[in-house]
């Protein structure tokens, strides 16, 4: 079935849809215009209504906008592609599996990818607060972020160079690993485990504190102070640290260090190797 250069309107207005292709139209003005539905094709076309796609599987999108009120645009569906789109409404992904976002833009991504599963990322670029919270499942390549706590909560995470303007991002995370990659944010990466950042540039004030398990490799820390609190920590670090604070135990290996805190009434120095260049 082939639905093209409609303008439809009305709650549900194509609510239960198979099989169908949807090409230069527009939904505007009900809600739930698809929902319940599966094997769509959607191109150059505009939502601008809430909720279009809910409860939906197997869906592939391309050069279409989601705009004006289409907020909370794709809950609770499965197996869904948006190719060379922009996504510029509000807690558009909630409960989803298998997502892939390919060439597309999300300039306002406030709750953006809750809670979900099996997320692709290619060329992507974003600004809000609280994207990928509580996902799991996610490989980005190519992404530009603007936002705050990113990827609180989130599991089992590839990015690969990304530019990524934040503050509390990675916090409560498990299993993350990144590279070249440009990082500046205050408090990355706090009561984390497992988190291996390779190539990258961070500018983070008291970053990587409280983290069971950080690993750095070949990366610079600019304007980075009171890192490693109370951390378990492997670092090479290719640039000075302002300063270093009370790490549980590991090593790092710096450039130089401007000053190390070690209180022995808090943490045991002996279980830490500072090596400076």
């Amino acid at each position: 079935m082939e639905i093209k250069q409609q303008y439809l309107t009305g709650e549900r207005a194509l609510y239960n849809t198979h099989g169908a292709t949807i090409i230069d139209s527009t939904f505007d003005d009900g809600e739930s215009p698809l929902k319940e539905s599966s094997d769509l094709k959607i191109y150059n076309s505009i939502f601008k209504w809430k909720y279009p796609l809910w409860y939906c599987n197997n869906v592939y999108v391309k050069n279409t906008s989601f705009i004006d009120e289409a907020r909370a645009g794709i809950w609770y569906t499965n197996n869904i592609t948006i190719e060379d789109s922009t996504i510029a409404v509000v807690k558009t992904f909630r409960r989803a599996t298998n997502v892939t976002l390919l060439n597309t833009t999300l300039p306002t991504a406030e709750e953006t990818f809750w809670s979900c599963k099996n997320i692709t990322l290619k060329n992507v670029s974003s600004v809000g607060k609280y994207f990928l919270m509580n996902s799991e499942n996610i490989k980005i390549d190519g992404f530009n972020h603007n936002g705050q706590y990113l990827l609180d909560g989130a599991k089992n995470v590839e990015i690969h160079n990304a530019r990524i303007v934040t503050k509390d991002a990675f916090w409560n995370c498990e299993n993350v690993v990144v590279y070249d990659s440009t990082i500046i944010g205050e408090y990355l990466g706090w009561n984390s485990k497992n988190v291996r950042f390779v190539n990258c540039t961070i500018d983070s004030l008291q970053g990587m504190c409280y983290m069971d398990g950080i690993v750095m490799e070949n990366c610079k820390l600019l304007n980075t102070n009171l890192a490693f609190e109370l951390s378990k920590v492997e670092a090479t670090i290719d640039s000075n640290i302002d300063s270093v604070k009370n790490p549980i135990e590991g090593h790092i290996k710096a450039k130089g260090i401007g000053e190390i805190i070690l209180d022995k009434d808090i943490i045991d120095p002996n279980k830490t190797k500072i090596e400076v260049d």
